[in-house]
């Protein structure tokens, strides 16, 4: 039986769910470079011919992951972590091994992939790399504000700061660089690149208009193009559509399949392979977002080597019965998977599913009143969704119950959710109206956080 080394940290789709379809194709070996979600360390010890932990503060990450992979004698190395792409396609270059290729980091790297498509004359908001205060105030003078700062190597949303003009610059600067820190804390960091978060651009803000490409009402104004490459060919699977972010960009929800219609849902994936393309990827998922403007304008935000984080994957497999986890371990295994012959549409889908962050906010982005505490039971009895809509909690993504909920931090982004819910229904529409009504009913369905007096 083929030997897949499974390299888990932090990110991604839930591992639980991750584990027991790459599983079903091969005799896993698991590399935990941070802690399994409470449950799933007994499942992983049952699941998996080894199970050992890593240090990913190790000097040489690569050389961890490649003697690993030597020692198991593993036919394909696999991670669906942002933190740990660009090590494992550098260990499955150095082994011999299908993978993402020498790329991988401009696919990881915000500087270099916004310099890659510059020069490839791919639509994207204007832009500066910064490693400095001084650099950002030099930026600020030079592109129109309002502008967004983002880390190089972040995901989830952290550490983005929104400046309104040069007064801005010294605290975006230091609120940034606090984030990143705390990121780091956390185990939300890049694990192969030393000082990674001392690295970042800065970039104007484009005007979105969610009204001109989408079906109903509720939707945010950009997408996602899910994929995969296949030994350097782009193969785009389908489109996933957002709720509108909350202050500055933090995103709220994700909603499988995206309600746009045939001839716009052409025009977004004809973008998604140029820039997925120029990027040079070999063997690896992908997950591109794209921002959607008036009269067609559309944006490249950013692309990834992986695929998408959260529930993007469950919710392909549940609406279009794809097992992209599955097809793609057969990919790195040397096989030929069934992968689509174009991107799904809405009419290929059963149905719809979403996945919802909870965070400590209404539905215009106003923090919540009074603090609450987390409460899976009290969301799925009392959740006010419709007759044809089935919702759960993922609990390997959620606090533990009676967990206080975290503020809201803007900064923080993802960092401050406290469950994630997973919504079922039988089209796109409804699962923007249930999560609509869902987050504004949030903080009613939930205990209220009283604080213990301290006796001394």
């Amino acid at each position: 039986m083929a030997k897949v080394l499974y390299v888990h940290a932090k990110g991604g789709p839930p591992v639980g769910y991750a584990l027991d379809r790459v599983a079903a194709r091969a005799a896993v070996h698991l590399l935990a470079l941070s802690e399994l979600p409470a449950g799933v360390a007994e499942h992983a010890e049952g699941l998996c011919a080894s199970v050992v932990r890593g240090e990913a503060g190790t000097d040489d990450l690569v050389e961890l992951i490649a003697s690993r992979a030597h020692e198991v004698g593993a036919d394909a190395v696999v991670t669906f972590s942002e933190y740990a792409v660009v090590a494992v396609a550098e260990a499955s270059r150095r082994l011999g091994l299908r993978g993402a290729g020498p790329t991988a980091a401009l696919a990881r790297d915000k500087r270099l992939m916004r310099a890659t498509w510059d020069r490839r004359g791919i639509p994207q908001p204007r832009f500066r790399t910064v490693t400095s205060v001084g650099q950002l105030a030099a930026a600020v003078a030079e592109l129109s504000c309002p502008l967004l700062l983002k880390a190089a190597w972040s995901a989830g949303s952290t550490a983005h700061q929104i400046i309104e003009g040069p007064a801005d610059v010294p605290g975006a600067w230091a609120r940034s660089h606090a984030v990143m820190t705390e990121s780091a804390r956390l185990g939300y960091a890049e694990l192969h690149v030393a000082g990674a978060g001392e690295d970042f651009i800065v970039e104007e803000i484009v005007t979105g208009c969610a009204e001109e490409w989408f079906e109903g009402s509720g939707w945010g104004d950009y997408v996602s193009v899910e994929g995969v490459v296949v030994q350097g060919v782009f193969r785009p699977v389908c489109l996933s559509g957002r709720m509108p972010t909350v202050a500055p960009f933090t995103e709220r929800a994700g909603i499988t399949p995206a309600a746009v219609g045939t001839k716009a849902q052409a025009r977004i994936v004809d973008l998604a392979r140029r820039a997925v393309e120029a990027l040079g990827l070999r063997d690896c998922g992908t997950h591109t977002e794209i921002k959607l403007g008036a009269d067609g304008r559309m944006w490249v935000i950013e692309t990834a080597a992986r695929f998408g984080g959260a529930m993007t994957v469950p919710q392909i497999e549940e609406v279009f019965g794809l097992d992209m986890i599955a097809l793609f371990t057969e990919q790195l295994l040397g096989g030929s998977p069934d992968w689509p012959p174009g991107a799904l549409t809405p009419a290929d889908a059963d149905g719809a599913a979403g996945s919802l962050v909870v965070l400590a906010v209404d539905g215009a982005g106003a923090p919540w009143p009074r603090r609450h505490l987390w409460d899976s039971g009290s969301v799925i009895r009392s959740a006010p969704v419709g007759a044809g809509s089935t919702l759960t909690v993922v609990g390997e993504s959620s606090l533990p119950d009676g967990t206080p909920v975290p503020v809201y931090d803007p900064a923080a982004g993802a960092n401050t959710m406290a469950g994630l819910c997973l919504l079922s229904a039988d089209r796109p529409q409804a699962v923007v109206r249930d999560f609509t009504a869902l987050v504004d009913a949030m903080p009613h369905l939930l205990p209220v956080y009283v604080p213990q007096e301290v006796t001394v």
